[in-house]
């Protein structure tokens, strides 16, 4: 049994009346979650064992067909709702879904029917005091690793997402990790702010509280101020964190700004708070400080889904600015000698479609060190770091985390490869005029070595996305699609200005 779903027994009997999640309407206690988990896990166990894909809000209902998928032993792939339809159909085929759970059924059906898939919707499935339609789906079986409990997709730098299998003892590690890290107890309120789509928010926001026998606050994204992959409105996400009563919570980066900003305009402070995680990419150390003048709590982690997601954080009792943390006690990581990082303990099975990994230490791409006091430092992808005529290396990573910790800034790609000196190309954030972009570049270089700095920067034609290729569908880079578009630009910036590297 999956120790997540074994912890919902003992919580039944220990603290039965104890919230276990909330949509700030409906709050369901763990004498009431167990039972709704084993009644929906019993209803996916008469479908034989398909693998179930989720596509549903982020509320109790996905919560509980999510534990109930892990009761029953059937594969689970999240959708993100910010994917495409490309990637939405392809995940849906790469990892062989049977049946589909969803709250928007009519989208689902006309989906599938255009892309050549049958799909016939059945009853409904009973999710505790909720339900969701349920869609069969005609795709062919796909070949995923023996023990796959989640498959998890990730769009990397291509535009058809990869699915990582992960098994019920990897998720379950680094759940169990987070819970002696965090000192997560059942006094503990966790507010989803992230899609329980990302793996991120499913393990170390849902499955964490609920092995703690916290209560996990689940509101629609609408209402904690997302929309799609970018959307964002950061007063109903300040007044959601503030509302909740939440003492933790998840972010990632350009949300942490935003919340930022809304508490430096008044916004009440979330009082009880008293651990915010960002990750997901890198965050500046101006972000970081920024947050904590803000009064936030705010801790740096790191992790992948190639490794069920955390690998390292920092917490209130070891926290070091400008790391990842420490490495959690379920991983060990090795530094190779080109400065790679290596992962060790909950990786993944292998590839949704792919011959199963061999197991051992995970190569991440990632770049970076431990320091003496046992502090992970991530300084770049491995793939993407650049060297200038000087022979100088650049995670381009870092330099854009410290351009985007701007408010002028909105988003930012920097090139210098073979080049003397490193350009940008920039969106300015609404109403931003150059001279406040010129201003934020000089500011960020202030923090940056020289031969980081930006010495030249153009604005961006559009801003970077998914649906111009310039971005992942959950907001990477895709730099070679930049550098086709704008290298031509950037060539004839250097040209022109070949002797004029004064600034």
């Amino acid at each position: 049994m999956s120790p997540i779903v074994a912890a919902l027994r003992r919580h039944r009997a220990a603290q039965p009346d104890a919230c276990a999640l909330t949509d700030g309407e409906h709050d369901i206690n763990y004498a009431m979650l167990a039972p709704a988990v084993a009644e929906a896990a019993a209803a996916f166990a008469r479908r034989s064992d398909s693998t179930v894909a989720l596509a549903l809000d982020n509320g109790p209902a996905w919560a509980i067909a999510d534990l109930a998928l892990l009761a029953s032993r059937r594969p689970c792939v999240p959708l993100p709702a910010f994917f495409s339809s490309a990637q939405q159909v392809h995940a849906l085929r790469d990892a062989g879904a049977r049946l589909l759970v969803t709250d928007r059924p009519t989208y689902y059906e006309r989906l599938l029917r255009e892309n050549g898939i049958q799909a016939v919707r059945t009853d409904d499935i009973a999710l505790g005091p909720f339900s969701a339609a349920r869609i069969s789906v005609n795709a062919e079986a796909s070949a995923l690793p023996p023990g796959t409990a989640k498959v998890t997709y990730t769009s990397g730098t291509t535009g058809s997402p990869k699915g990582v299998c992960l098994d019920d003892a990897a998720i379950a590690a680094v759940a169990t990790s987070l819970v002696d890290a965090v000192k997560l107890t059942a006094a503990d309120r966790h507010l989803a702010l992230l899609p329980l789509s990302t793996l991120l928010e499913n393990i170390a926001g849902l499955y964490a509280a609920t092995l703690a026998g916290a209560c996990t606050v689940l509101p629609s994204l609408s209402r904690v101020g997302l929309c799609g992959a970018a959307g964002l409105s950061v007063d109903v996400l300040a007044a959601a964190l503030a509302s909740s009563r939440a003492t933790t919570a998840i972010t990632v980066p350009e949300i942490l700004r935003g919340l930022c900003i809304a508490l430096e305009n008044g916004a009440a402070r979330p009082e009880r708070l008293r651990l915010l995680a960002v990750g997901g990419a890198h965050v500046s150390i101006e972000l970081l400080r920024r947050a904590e003048r803000a009064g936030l709590p705010v801790y740096e982690g790191y992790g992948l889904s190639e490794c069920a997601s955390v690998v390292a954080l920092n917490t209130p009792g070891a926290n070091r600015k400008g790391s990842t943390g420490r490495v959690l006690p379920h991983a060990s990581v090795e530094v190779a000698a080109d400065g790679e990082i290596h992962v060790r303990g909950a990786t993944m099975l292998g590839y949704a479609g792919a011959e199963p990994s061999e197991g051992g230490a995970h190569a991440t791409g990632d770049m970076g060190y431990v320091d003496d006091d046992g502090y992970l430092h991530i300084t770049g992808r491995k793939r993407n770091v650049f060297i200038t005529s000087y022979g100088r290396n650049v995670a381009p990573e870092w330099v854009e985390s410290e351009l985007t910790a701007s408010d002028a800034i909105a988003q930012a790609w920097v090139h210098g490869e073979s080049r003397p000196w490193n350009i940008a190309v920039i969106t300015p954030r609404n109403g931003t005029s150059a001279r406040a972009i010129d201003d934020a570049i000089a500011e960020a270089n202030r923090r940056l070595p020289d031969y980081a700095r930006v010495r030249r920067w153009t604005p961006s034609s559009e801003p970077f996305s998914p649906a111009n290729g310039e971005l992942t569908a959950n907001g990477r880079l895709r730099r070679a699609a930049l550098l086709a578009r704008y290298g031509e630009r950037l060539h004839r910036y250097y040209k022109e200005n070949e002797v004029d590297v004064s600034r």
